[in-house]
């Protein structure tokens, strides 16, 4: 016998059903988003304040910023898990809100006061987080890739199943020192992931005219590495690749290669006029691939209002305010302290 269709009011009860279901995946979605641009929104607005401050002189020393970078950095810890290490270079306030580390003590160490992450002695370079599993900042170019490797090398010798991931930039990848560590983490198979965060201009040389290969994610190859490029100003993008870099890593298949094709809107440093490139370039590049504007209009898409966001940013702006607040409040390092921290306590 045929087998019967089914009536219109089974077929309504299905695709309600089939509805229901994805609710829950819609809702988990939105919120991914919305955590995404929050989190962003935070590394910009605070960036936006340190260069305020950098300005009025309550920042000394450098400082360079992350504007316009915040989708990588972002995407990959959406990807990471509960543990995982990071390591970076100089520009480095980006990577230590996305660790999760607390905007006031970040600002606190940036005009070198005592409330900092490393009581005011390192300024924006160098500031380190145990418990958010963050190793610094590092001043010396392609410094901070075999202390990365190294941090991976404990994970594989405690067999504790977490990843190091390591920035640097397309400036550093010419170091000789990330292919000395390319050799060894290849040798051993250490559980690290290389993200190159290519801003195309390094301290201010393009690529064109400093690197002999666009293709940075192949720099590996002579070393059995994988790798690939991926669009770094596009946070579902970043966070896809970095979840297949870290499972590549996880299940023991050695090291992985990001190469993050990324844009800052800044100098490279605050005193950098940035003659390099032109006004339109930069514009160009915030008008079309803003990462922050990019998810802002997947949230509208997805239903969220407008104002919603607007609330968001009312937010994270009070938060950042109130950082630096904290931080111009914060006194001044002792003059003992010169005597603290140069070696380590048993």
């Amino acid at each position: 016998m045929a087998a019967r269709k089914p009536t219109p009011a089974k077929a309504d009860a299905g695709a309600s059903a089939d509805a229901s279901a994805d609710a829950p995946d819609a809702a988990a979605r939105q919120a991914e988003l919305m955590r995404a641009y929050r989190d962003m929104l935070l590394i910009r607005r605070f960036e936006e304040r340190a260069g305020q401050l950098y300005g009025m002189g309550l920042i000394g020393g450098f400082c360079h910023l992350y504007i316009g970078q915040e989708a990588v950095v972002v995407g990959l810890t959406a990807a990471a898990e509960d543990g995982d290490q990071t390591t970076t270079s100089y520009r480095d306030h980006g990577h230590m809100l996305a660790c999760g580390m607390d905007p006031r003590g970040v600002m606190a160490e940036l005009t070198g006061r005592a409330d900092g992450y490393s009581g005011g002695k390192g300024g924006s370079m160098h500031m380190f987080s145990r418990e958010k599993a963050f190793f610094g900042g590092h001043g010396i170019v392609g410094g901070q890739v075999p202390i990365g490797a190294g941090i991976g090398f404990a994970n594989k010798y405690l067999e504790n199943g977490k990843v190091s991931l390591v920035y640097f930039g397309d400036g550093a990848a010419n170091q000789g020192q990330v292919y000395e560590t390319f050799n060894m983490a290849s040798l051993w198979k250490l559980p690290v992931v290389f993200v190159i965060e290519n801003n195309q201009y390094a301290m201010g040389t393009s690529m064109a005219r400093g690197s002999s290969t666009p293709a940075l994610y192949t720099r590996g190859a002579a070393f059995g590495i994988p790798g690939e490029a991926v669009d770094g100003m596009d946070f579902d993008a970043v966070k896809q690749a970095g979840l297949k870099a870290l499972a590549h890593c996880r299940g023991g298949d050695g090291p992985y290669i990001l190469e993050m094709n990324t844009y800052r809107y800044r100098g490279h440093s605050m005193s950098d006029p940035a003659k390099y490139r032109t006004r339109e370039e930069v514009t160009k590049m915030r008008d079309e691939k803003d990462p922050i504007e990019h998810v802002r209009k997947q949230l509208i898409a997805l239903g969220v209002a407008d104002e919603a966001l607007k609330e968001v940013d009312k937010a994270v702006k009070a938060q950042v305010n109130e950082a630096a607040q904290f931080a111009q409040d914060s006194p001044e390092p002792d003059a003992a302290a010169l005597w603290t921290d140069i070696y380590a306590s048993a």
